[in-house]
């Protein structure tokens, strides 16, 4: 409710006015990583980012959505997080989409170091080496929650995970499993295998199909996925213990990023869960 008193009501304006500028400048990759914050829109994403503790700081709505997702306020007002009720435009204003949803909440980032990763002895990961489109980052992230992976690690110049096409496309799966970026492929690499991984390359020119009885998917695992347009690069390939092919039966050309992850990661989960 707005103050009724012309001091309180000017400093409410003020308070609002500044947190809404706040998170619309979230659109913005630099100012997320300086805030360590990012923007989760539209009703699903909110529910997934209420439920994970400590991440919420707190949600805008307008009326309409308001009144059709209490549940989504009284999870809010459990957990003593702001609600802000606030107008159309200014729904469009922080997000980036052309017909929002009604609400988004403003998150902090979920991503750790990648030793503090690899202390909680993760044995299935998929790891995205320069991948530049949002939508397929998101995309990867929900295929690698959906088959069980322990994480998403995202190396070189990748896109960044909390993109808001990125969160959109995860379908709230950016809550549900860590996350990793690291800038350093080589080092990474080295560090899962140190950790006892062995890290295959996904690429259709692979010196061992995917479903070959050779390929040895119950021990620990990393998924290297390369860019979108060139894949992985020879000096990355050779990073990896093994290059894999994902075959093809048909007549198409290849596979796009998240159908070929999709496929190496349910056949590593059906691997891991066969008796």
């Amino acid at each position: 409710m707005v103050p009724t008193h012309s001091g309180e009501h000017a400093w409410w304006l003020t308070v609002r006015f500044g947190r809404v500028k706040h998170a619309r400048r979230l659109a913005t990759r630099a100012f997320r990583a300086d805030q360590r914050e990012f923007l989760a829109e539209g009703p699903q994403a909110v529910r997934e980012a209420l439920e994970t503790s400590g991440v919420t700081q707190e949600v805008f709505a307008t009326a309409d959505a308001t009144d059709h997702h209490t549940d989504l306020v009284a999870a809010a007002r459990t957990a003593g997080i702001d609600w802000h009720v606030v107008t159309d435009d200014v729904v469009e204003a922080i997000c980036d989409t052309v017909q929002p949803q009604g609400v988004v909440a403003r998150c902090a980032m979920l991503d750790r170091p990648l030793e503090a990763f690899l202390d909680r002895a993760p044995s299935f990961v998929v790891v995205c080496a320069d991948i530049r489109d949002p939508g397929n980052a998101g995309a990867v992230i929900r295929c690698a929650d959906a088959a069980g992976a322990d994480g998403v690690i995202l190396v070189g110049d990748s896109v960044d995970p909390y993109n808001p096409k990125s969160v959109r496309a995860s379908v709230g799966s950016i809550f549900h499993l860590p996350l990793v970026i690291d800038r350093d492929t080589p080092g990474t690499l080295e560090s899962l295998q140190a950790s006892g991984f062995q890290v295959l390359a996904a690429d259709g020119g692979g010196d061992v199909g995917l479903f070959d009885e050779a390929l040895d998917l119950t021990q620990p695992t990393a998924w290297l996925m390369g860019n979108e347009a060139w894949g992985l690069p020879e000096q990355t390939r050779a990073l990896a213990d093994s290059v894999v092919a994902v075959p093809i039966y048909g007549q198409a050309e290849s596979l796009n990023l998240a159908t070929a992850a999709a496929v190496c990661l349910y056949t590593t989960a059906r691997a891991r869960l066969t008796p």
